[in-house]
């Protein structure tokens, strides 16, 4: 096993695994869940990315941006909403951990127990990246790709250190909005949600 990593010591760890150490999926979730104090992902090519901790400042943008969601999901009551420690698995592979998300009812609720207990084998219809201080944004518009690629219905990346935010959607342009005061959800996915971005900033 060979690890590799950057000289910032706030940069993402990837471990890149020999074919004889590749965890099926049950060992990849019990390894999350021994090691739930960090927040890892893994590639459709297997590797194993370890986030570092994203600090304060984050954390609090990460916390306001959840529970604006989580008020419009409880009112509205279509689908289900997750924080970043939620793990799913995609189609193409991969376990991704989105800052925050949504799906729709309906196809949450056609998991089985079992499923909805791991990392759900399925992609959000709708997903949040939220940029970090170590966060590189092309490694993050990539990941955004993935999601759309992968069945979600809309996606923003918000950048908070150049107060932008990035709108992805299925089969058109990656839409960018500079300082906006907020972002709204698309009439098709998440109705009458309004992100305020103030506290965000």
């Amino acid at each position: 096993m060979t690890v590799a990593t950057t000289p910032v010591e706030t940069n993402p760890i990837v471990l890149r695994m020999p074919p004889a150490l590749d965890m099926d999926d049950d060992q990849f979730f019990e390894f999350c869940q021994i090691n739930r104090d960090l927040r890892i992902e893994r590639t459709s090519d297997g590797e194993i990315i370890i986030m570092p901790p994203t600090g304060s400042g984050t954390g609090g943008r990460n916390f306001s941006l959840n529970g604006q969601l989580w008020s419009w999901v409880e009112q509205d009551g279509t689908g289900k909403g997750f924080d970043s420690s939620a793990g799913f698995k995609l189609p193409n592979g991969a376990e991704r951990s989105p800052d925050a998300s949504w799906v729709k009812l309906e196809r949450w609720e056609a998991l089985t127990p079992q499923q909805q207990e791991k990392f759900a084998p399925l992609c959000p219809d709708f997903v949040i990246e939220l940029r970090s201080p170590s966060d590189s944004v092309k490694d993050l518009k990539d990941k955004m790709e993935e999601y759309i690629d992968n069945g979600a219905k809309l996606g923003w990346l918000i950048d908070p250190n150049n107060r932008r935010v990035y709108i992805y959607r299925p089969g058109g342009e990656v839409e960018q909005l500079d300082n906006p005061a907020t972002v709204k959800g698309d009439e098709s996915v998440l109705p009458g949600f309004v992100l305020k971005l103030g506290k965000i900033w």
